[in-house]
């Protein structure tokens, strides 16, 4: 199994080269980066150009490591057990598979995300180190021991909310996926809209890069943010040379709800305007 990238998706070489590290090591990979910057969908196309399948573990802030194990549904057999439900007497028929339970034992060796585990209560990493390490967990309820025949493909993603535990860390394999710099930029553009003006992407760019280098930005624009700015301003036909107005009173982009995504940095764009027509 070797990652090589795929026609929908733009992977630098140095991600490749993560990538297939961590399947060579049999080590889970963990990708940070700024939000919008592909970590998600990297387990998508890894999956698509290796031809298995692909378990997503979505991570809220309430989710607990024994959930991606198996949940045991004590209220329910307690309730039928009341109602003289025969079901009952297999306590397996209370036992709700977790994701990790279904990568271990899926038929083909599928990629496994546990996606935003920096979202998750801090000791969440830590209880799963034993079973990501082992590849098994036991089911207490049961007494069976659930094993993985294989090893699946596991990416790890973090918005770096918060540190994982070291010990986490030493049992993964690390990338951190850089910003796209203007020519890998351009690579992603031509995949989601092929054929798009040039001229027009260039002072989208232009204008993109700009708003991301003002200083006191709050969030700034991702390179889905800068996907769907693009879808806008084909949709509204808007020109290359309206993008390139120099205007102090349109400082802040067309459609830029797009691009700024909070009060703060829409109030800053227009201080900013205010300041260039006094300066004006």
């Amino acid at each position: 199994m070797k990652f090589t990238g795929t026609k929908d998706y733009v992977a630098t070489d140095d991600l490749k080269v993560a990538v297939n590290a961590a399947i060579i090591l049999q080590r889970p990979l963990l990708i940070k980066g700024e939000p919008g910057t592909g970590k998600t969908v990297l387990a998508e196309e890894v999956a698509k150009a290796l031809s298995t399948p692909l378990i997503t573990w979505h991570i809220k802030s309430t989710t607990k490591a024994q959930q991606g194990l198996y949940e045991y549904d004590a209220v329910s057999r307690l309730r039928d057990s009341q109602l003289g439900d025969s079901r009952v007497s297999d306590i397996s028929n209370y036992i709700k598979r977790g994701k990790l339970w279904e990568a271990f034992t899926h038929p083909a060796r599928p990629v496994l995300l546990i996606d935003e585990i920096d979202k998750a209560d801090i000791e969440f990493p830590n209880d799963l180190l034993l079973e990501l390490d082992r590849m098994e967990f036991h089911v207490y309820e049961t007494g069976e021991t659930i094993r993985a025949a294989q090893r699946p493909i596991v990416l790890i993603t973090s918005n770096n909310e918060k540190e994982l535990p070291d010990a986490f860390l030493r049992r993964c394999f690390f990338h951190y996926i850089k910003f796209p710099d203007a020519e890998t930029m351009t690579a992603i553009i031509d995949v989601h809209f092929p054929g798009i003006k040039q001229r027009l992407v260039q002072e989208a760019m232009r204008i993109f890069f700009e708003v991301r280098d003002v200083p006191g930005l709050k969030k700034k624009p991702s390179t889905s943010e800068l996907l769907d700015w693009l879808k806008l301003l084909l949709n509204e036909d808007i020109t290359p040379e309206t993008l390139r107005e120099r205007d102090p009173r349109r400082l802040i982009p067309p459609l830029h709800g797009a691009l700024l995504k909070n009060e703060q940095d829409v109030h800053l764009f227009e201080r900013l305007a205010f300041l260039n027509r006094r300066e004006g």
